[in-house]
């Protein structure tokens, strides 16, 4: 009986061990936002330090906060540790959208010397493919013209035509003509092909031959007088909007041909995925959600994070904000460069040994760029601390200053660029942890509401009623007597 009754002692008190350790850690969870290294930010600091500025109280805004938290102390942890990030096989994985978008680089040049352009030829300019054309615009009021209005400005239109030549009529343009774009060149428009000019302009151009001069055309903006370019005088120009419009032709039948050799077929269900992906790519880093497929095997969520690395920093919130209609084209263009790039790999075109090394040294001195613009270069940090833990704590201490003063407004920011944060990311430990964020955001709100409230008793009330404001009793005229009167 004592043997049990001890036992169950035991048990208790392990239990109460295990509450006690589950609670603990808990709380500990929560109030850490973020690890990285040797470094940990509480949930009060990111609270503290954003409250105390003017940006939005929102998840995403302490989230990113935290995001650049543990690039800069990762920065901070190398530089402690003398390593400026020369591991080429881990540049090699973290730089893959800067490799592969040079190899599709030269895969383009290869590919489009054997595509077929058409000539910047005299026939096909007189066929009307691209028109060049300049006019003098007399304009009517666009709204509540009245039938007089309209024929005074005709009858101005018309005495100006009866003068106009071939020969007079760039002078005339800049003298007459109310385009403000054009009127200064001459009246000279852009070449441009079907469908890019309103309707009766472009109808009138088309009928015109290289040389002649129309009679009056009306349009929703007034009245042109137009005259269609001769082939001499436009010849340069006509060359290369043509050689251009060409080449897109061929890029696009191009497209359209690999498309069809590629089967891409994307789900149906892919929209809602890229949105997420757009919003926080670096949590699904190692998806296998399945985006789409073809003949260059399966596109998953972690292929498009790859390539959303390849994009400007404002595309990500602009797909993540895109109507679910335009997604499945997107995903069919990033699998479109996966065809180019299995095609590539067909012609083995790869970057040479030179473009490496420079991304190599590249690397490197971008590194060595932020410890300075850091304040934590491994030579000041040397100065600071002897022994490796030291010199973390020191780099530590110097990006938490760094990060204060910049959200107030101190310091100018450090952008870190994908390649970098990658290589970081993949080499030292770091964690995001969403319950010290909610617990960060939690408290930084309430300290910002009392502040708000605090400033705004604080201020004198004013005399002059606000518009929505309570009702103010008008002050009396003049001051009542103090005593009655006397009969």
């Amino acid at each position: 009986m004592i043997r049990r009754k001890g036992l169950f002692v035991l048990v208790a008190a392990v239990s109460i061990a295990a509450c006690e350790s589950f609670k603990e850690a808990m709380t500990a969870h929560v109030d850490v936002a973020a690890r990285a290294g040797t470094q940990e930010l509480s949930s009060q600091h990111l609270a503290d330090v954003l409250s105390a500025s003017r940006v939005p109280m929102r998840k995403e805004v302490f989230e990113d906060f935290a995001k650049l938290w543990v690039d800069y102390q990762l920065l901070g942890h190398s530089a402690a540790n003398g390593d400026s990030l020369t591991d080429r096989k881990a540049i090699d994985e973290a730089a893959w959208g800067v490799i592969a978008q040079a190899r599709l680089q030269k895969f383009y040049e290869q590919v489009s010397k054997s595509m077929t352009v058409d000539s910047a030829t005299e026939a096909n300019y007189n066929q009307g493919r691209l028109l060049s054309a300049r006019h003098i615009l007399f304009l009517t009021p666009q709204q509540g013209a009245t039938p007089a209005q309209i024929d005074s400005v005709r009858r101005v239109a018309e005495s100006v035509r009866a003068r106009v030549t071939p020969a007079n009529f760039e002078a005339i343009a800049k003298k007459s003509s109310q385009d403000p774009g054009s009127a200064k060149n001459g009246g000279l428009l852009p070449l441009f092909g079907a469908g890019e000019m309103v309707p009766e302009f472009e109808q009138a151009t088309r009928a015109l031959k290289p040389g002649e001069i129309s009679p009056l055309v009306r349009t929703q903006f007034g009245f042109h007088i137009i005259e269609r370019m001769p082939y001499a005088q436009v010849k340069d120009d006509f060359s290369k909007a043509w050689t251009a419009k060409a080449r897109n032709v061929a890029d696009s039948t191009y497209v359209s041909q690999l498309e069809a050799a590629g089967k891409i077929e994307v789900k149906k269900d892919a929209s809602a995925k890229v949105k997420a992906i757009a919003k926080d790519p670096d949590a699904f880093r190692d998806d296998k959600t399945v985006l789409a497929t073809s003949t260059a095997g399966t596109f998953t969520g972690a292929s498009l994070v790859r390539w959303l690395k390849t994009l400007p920093p404002q595309a990500r919130p602009q797909i993540a904000q895109a109507p679910d209609s335009v997604l499945p084209d997107f995903v069919k263009a990033m699998v479109r460069n996966e065809l180019m790039l299995k095609r590539a790999d067909s012609l083995k075109i790869t970057v040479d040994s030179a473009e490496m090394n420079q991304l190599y040294t590249g690397v490197k001195t971008v590194v060595t760029q932020l410890w300075g613009g850091l304040g934590i270069d491994p030579k000041s940090l040397a100065d600071s601390g002897k022994t490796a833990a030291e010199r973390e704590r020191v780099a530590g201490a110097r990006v938490d200053r760094y990060l204060d003063d910049l959200i107030a407004g101190k310091r100018q920011y450090v952008r870190v660029p994908d390649e970098i944060a990658s290589l970081l990311r993949a080499k030292y430990d770091w964690k995001i942890i969403p319950q010290g964020i909610d617990r960060a955001l939690e408290r930084a709100q309430k300290v910002r509401s009392a502040s708000d409230s605090a400033a705004k008793a604080s201020q004198p009330q004013s005399a002059v009623p606000l518009p929505g404001g309570p009702p103010t009793s008008a002050p009396p005229t003049s001051a009542p007597p103090a005593t009655q009167p006397k009969p």
